[in-house]
Order: structure tokens, then C-alpha cells, then sequence
């Protein structure tokens, strides 16, 4: 999952990216919120953790704007306020949920996992592609009753490319989706983890398609 984090605390920011990467999440981490504005208006994000306090522009405006936008993806908002009517103000602009400073990341992942159900239940929860069949709810892929097994990377990129299936995906945008906007990695890594992937799904009747200068897409295999 793409997740914008928007934090101005660096060391909670820091811990909550980790644990998150950790989990197989792909993080974006903002301190200034006009910035993540920028950002979330161009790239989107599968789910937003967003602080009220912030640099440039808050929290609940960052979320009117996301809303007026007509962007759908959930957005937990953040804050050291736990007044009845500050959680009403972040909920009134588009919140999804709301959770008040100390928390504890168990609690934080249960809410990542809640919105995510939500989201998740707005499309087919088992996928068919070749001979294979991805399910949603636990991120597993099945060949007939046998668990296909992908490392972290290979899981992301499937699941990314499965959601566009039919649909070239540009280089760059599996690169942040996998590492992060302005991750320090050489874009051929990217490479490397298609190829990689390529040759794990061609025994399945899976084919990754490359369209230079475009980007890679993931269809059913044409059979002669």
C-alpha cells in the first residue's frame, strides 16, 4: 500500500515510517503540509496519515482540498488535540478516522487495517490472472490450493500491476510506489524486479508486457 504520511514531529515520523516499511507499506513522508498538498494532488496515496498541526497549511485543510478533489482514498488524521469538537472538524472535512496523540502503533495499524478492509471492499477479493488467484483480505497468492511465495518487493509490484491489469504502469511510479517519492535507489532496480517477476509468473500464464519509454503492464498470457 501507498501510504502519505504528513508529520511535522520528525522522530514519531520517523518511527511510524519504519514500522510501516517494515510491513510492507510504501511511505511518503511530508513535514510541510503545502507540500503534501502539492503532492497528494498529483500522486494521490492509497491512505493518508495526516497531523492537524503543520507547516504552510493544516491538517483539515489538506483534507477539504484532498475532498474537493474528489479523492477517495482514506485519511487518518492526526493530532495532540482530543476535544469532542476538534474530532468533529476533522471528520466534517473528510476524515475517515481520528486518533489522538500518544497512541501506540498496534492501534495505528489497527486502523491502516480497517481502512483498508473498506477500500479493499470495493474490489473483487479474489482476482483471477493466469492460473493464479490473489486474495485480497491476506495478500496471498494461490495456485490451486498452493501458496505461491514472493518476497516483499515481488508482492507489492504484483499487486500493483494486477490493480491496473490492462494498463501500462510508468517506471517511475512503480519506483515511488515501491520505495517512496525520492527514495534514493538507482530507477533500475525497477528493472530488476519486473525481470525477476517476469520469469516467476511466465509459469503461470502471466505476461508482463514493456513498452519502452511508457511502462510495463500485466496481462493474461495469449495462448497459441
Amino acid at each position: 500500500m501507498r501510504i502519505v504520511l504528513v508529520e511535522d514531529n520528525q522522530m514519531l515520523a520517523e518511527g511510524i515510517q519504519k514500522v510501516l516499511i517494515d510491513e510492507g507499506h510504501s511511505v511518503d513522508y511530508f513535514i510541510d503540509g503545502g507540500r503534501a498538498d502539492q503532492h497528494l494532488s498529483l500522486e494521490g496515496a492509497d491512505l493518508a496519515i495526516i497531523d492537524i498541526n503543520l507547516p504552510t497549511l493544516d491538517g483539515v485543510s489538506i483534507t477539504k482540498n484532498i475532498r474537493k478533489r474528489n479523492q477517495l482514498f482514506p485519511i487518518i488524521m492526526l493530532t495532540a488535540r482530543g476535544s469532542t469538537s476538534d474530532r468533529v472538524n476533522g471528520l466534517d472535512a473528510g476524515a475517515d478516522d481520528y486518533l489522538v496523540k500518544p497512541f501506540k502503533m498496534e492501534e495505528l495499524d489497527a486502523r491502516i487495517r480497517a481502512l483498508s478492509r473498506r477500500s479493499i471492499n470495493l474490489l473483487t477479493k479474489h482476482e483471477e490472472i493466469g492460473d493464479l488467484i490473489f486474495d485480497r483480505n491476506s495478500r496471498r497468492i494461490f495456485f490451486n490450493n498452493y501458496e505461491l511465495s514472493l518476497n516483499r518487493r515481488e508482492l507489492t509490484l504484483f499487486e500493483i500491476l494486477l490493480n491496473k491489469k490492462g494498463q501500462y504502469i510508468s517506471k517511475s511510479f512503480l519506483a515511488d510506489t515501491q520505495y517512496g517519492v525520492g527514495a534514493d535507489i538507482n530507477i533500475n532496480a525497477v528493472e530488476i524486479s519486473i525481470s525477476r517477476l517476469r520469469k516467476i509468473l511466465s509459469d503461470y500464464k502471466i505476461q508482463i508486457t514493456t513498452a519502452r519509454g511508457i511502462g510495463y503492464m500485466m496481462t493474461d498470457s495469449i495462448q497459441e
